[in-house]
């Protein structure tokens, strides 16, 4: 239903933000290492119009009608999707913000489950929307620590602030670097001779699942043992450290540390328009995603495989959380469409839920 379907008005303000789609840089950025994640076409766009009281009235495209209502200052989790919008009037009230109730229309294209934060996409939409009404004195990072906030505080995923940043500071044909320590970031030109295609696995990927929370405290475990504040204080030259951490400690503390050094590898080779050294950091980052941080599932190896049979191929590798999701395919430039295409036909009856070509980006 449209805005003044629903509401019998028409929208003061409009907004929207991008999904990502990580290039290289998973589960370093609550351990405040290094990310590269890139936006993607898909895009979450959120109507509003600000009222008097303080009730909220909230509608997404994903339901068949109707909408939610809570009041400002009586947010209660569990509702599904709303917990999102919830989570982002109680931070901002937390926060001191001056805001009242509002409608709030949420139609997204950013596919949900496939690990390319949707959540942050929503987030950033919706305080974008909530900044111009309201006249919020908010910069582009603050918007993105207030979604981190909301997700994790609120909404109970412990997610870093990565997804936050690229959809508040991306920009089409670049990739984002960001030191998720200091919030250090700068825009990394994408190669003119490669392709980034998006494959989804069919499995479902939630940060609010077990399996990420519980890498994250084990990554907390871990600094308690080794004596560091977080694992970014860490370099290669510290690994035999490892030697004296439990079984799987060691292993995650391993990926974290090899990962932060081949994002700052990864920025180097896009640089120097090295794509094949880029392709075959991608393929290191799964190999460590799938066997030391252990968070690929048989359908994504699947995927990865196929990919890497491809003679147009570069690399690959699982994107996003894990535990399901998306695949990142980096090809020659313009064979991504193809590429993609024979990979699911390759796959096809292989696996319980079909593969599917999300997209692709070129610089």
């Amino acid at each position: 239903m449209s805005f003044a379907a629903l509401f019998g008005r028409s929208p003061s303000v409009t907004a929207d933000a991008p999904g990502r789609v990580n290039l290289i840089g998973e589960h370093t950025d609550y351990n405040r290492g290094f990310v590269l994640p890139t936006p993607i076409p898909q895009r979450t766009v959120a109507e509003l119009a600000p009222h008097a009281n303080e009730r909220v009235r909230a509608a997404s495209d994903t339901l068949a009608g109707g909408f939610e209502e809570y009041a400002l200052g009586a947010e209660a989790r569990g509702r599904g999707w709303l917990d999102y919008v919830q989570g982002l009037t109680w931070a901002l009230r937390a926060d001191g913000a001056l805001i009242l109730g509002f409608d709030l229309r949420v139609a997204s294209t950013v596919p949900i489950g496939a690990g390319l934060a949707s959540s942050a996409a929503l987030e950033v939409a919706v305080l974008r929307a909530l900044r111009a009404a309201f006249r919020l004195p908010l910069d582009d990072v603050e918007l993105a620590l207030l979604g981190q906030r909301a997700e994790n505080e609120f909404v109970g995923a412990r997610v870093g602030v990565m997804d936050q940043m690229a959809a508040s500071l991306g920009a089409e044909g670049t990739a984002l670097l960001v030191d998720t320590r200091s919030l250090a970031h700068r825009r990394v030109p994408l190669p003119a001779g490669a392709e980034l295609v998006v494959i989804d696995s069919g499995v479902a990927h939630s940060n609010r699942a077990g399996g990420y929370n519980a890498r994250r405290a084990e990554c907390e475990r871990a600094c308690v043992l080794l004596g560091v504040a977080a694992l970014r204080e860490l370099g290669v030259d510290d690994l035999p450290r490892l030697a004296g951490l439990p079984d799987p400690l060691a292993r995650r503390v391993r990926h974290v540390v090899g990962e932060n050094e081949r994002v700052l590898a990864a920025v180097a080779a896009l640089e120097t328009g090295d794509v094949a050294r880029l392709g075959a950091l991608l393929d290191a980052s799964h190999a460590s995603l799938r066997d030391d941080y252990e968070v690929s599932t048989p359908e994504i190896d699947l995927l990865v495989e196929a990919a890497r049979a491809e003679p147009d191929v570069l690399g690959a590798r699982l994107t996003g959380g894990g535990f399901g999701g998306a695949v990142i395919v980096l090809t020659r430039a313009g064979r991504g469409a193809t590429v993609g295409a024979r990979i699911t036909r390759r796959l096809a009856g292989r696996t319980e839920r079909p593969a599917t070509v999300l997209f692709s980006v070129r610089s």
